[in-house]
């Protein structure tokens, strides 16, 4: 089972390198309009005063090969989409087997975390993209983050299946560490549509060097920030409560609710950073790309807790399963 569990990664990632490429065709293919030329007047009309009056232009209907960019930019796009579908499906059916073959939820280490981290974003990206399909072209940059992380996962973070840490098991376990891969897994979902805002706001105030070009072929900025705020809105209070409830397991297992470990440390100042950002948000006289920046930032601080606390600090939580 835990073979399985490897294969099953393993083609899920190329089923996400599959999208990914899908979506890049889209993308370069996305600037595909359909042109009307203007060629010369063909007749004059008479007017009531006896001058001539120009007749409209005839318009010529744009030509075939343009009508057949058009439609493999969307094929492309869709394959994309049923790629992530398919990755997705492969991504979970990794962790239930892993899951099986462990006798346990599989969240024991960084390998397994990061792959149920990805997969929470990638599941939420579909039914975002279900209920807004025009946002099909951010698949490219969603499924980048995802060939990236997973695949850092299987080459870098695996480890073979072994029992819990005796201070892991606990009902707290679920409850903790669930709340806190969702949330996380929401706010990997919420930067994507972050950077896209910060690119295409740029593009759309004339900035056209890198990386704002980029954004060229993006939904617009308003979208994509408003996309961004209910993401994090949704995500923030279910962080909240992962927090509390992990104080609480400290209490029960450790004696002490916070004692400034530095995964304690790092999730607190997630905390602050995404409460920051709502709170600037919400206020009027904060622009919005600033507000965005601070999003960003939080996710840098949770990348942080998650890779740089396990890799160059030890304490409590040194749960990462890395040597």
């Amino acid at each position: 089972m835990s073979a399985l569990s490897d294969n099953l990664v393993t083609f899920a990632i190329l089923a996400y390198l599959v999208a990914m490429i899908g979506h890049a065709v889209e993308y370069a293919l996305g600037n595909v309009r359909t042109r009307v030329a203007v060629v010369a007047p063909v007749r004059e009309l008479v007017g009531a005063g006896g001058g001539v009056v120009p007749a409209p232009p005839a318009p010529v209907p744009a030509p075939p090969t343009a009508d057949r960019s058009a439609w493999r930019a969307r094929l492309a796009g869709l394959i994309g989409v049923g790629a992530t579908a398919v990755a997705a499906v492969l991504h979970l059916a990794a962790l239930v087997t892993r899951g099986l073959a462990a006798d346990r939820m599989p969240w024991g280490n960084m390998y397994e975390f990061v792959l149920t981290v990805t997969f929470i974003g990638v599941a939420a990206w579909l039914v975002v993209l279900w209920k807004r399909p025009s946002l099909r072209k951010l698949g490219l940059f969603l499924t980048l983050v995802m060939v990236l992380l997973v695949a850092t996962a299987e080459l870098v973070l695996y480890v073979p299946i072994v029992p819990l840490v005796p201070a892991l098991n606990s009902y707290w376990f679920v409850i903790h560490v669930s709340t806190i891969v969702f949330a996380s897994g929401i706010f990997l979902l919420g930067v994507v549509p972050a950077v896209g805002f910060l690119m295409r706001n740029g593009y759309e105030q004339g900035k056209r060097s890198f990386p704002y070009t980029l954004a060229k072929r993006l939904p617009g900025a308003a979208g994509l920030e408003r996309l961004t705020f209910a993401l994090h809105a949704f995500a923030f209070p279910i962080f909240t409560f992962a927090v509390i409830a992990g104080a609480i397991w400290a209490e029960a297992a450790w004696g002490r609710p916070w004692g400034w470990d530095p995964k304690e440390t790092w999730a607190f100042i997630s905390w602050v950073v995404y409460a920051g950002y709502l709170h600037a948000r919400a206020t009027p006289s904060v622009k919005r790309n600033v507000a965005t920046w601070i999003a960003v930032l939080g996710f840098l601080t949770m990348l942080m807790n998650l890779f740089g606390v396990n890799i160059f600090f030890t304490g409590l939580h040194s749960y990462g399963g890395l040597d």
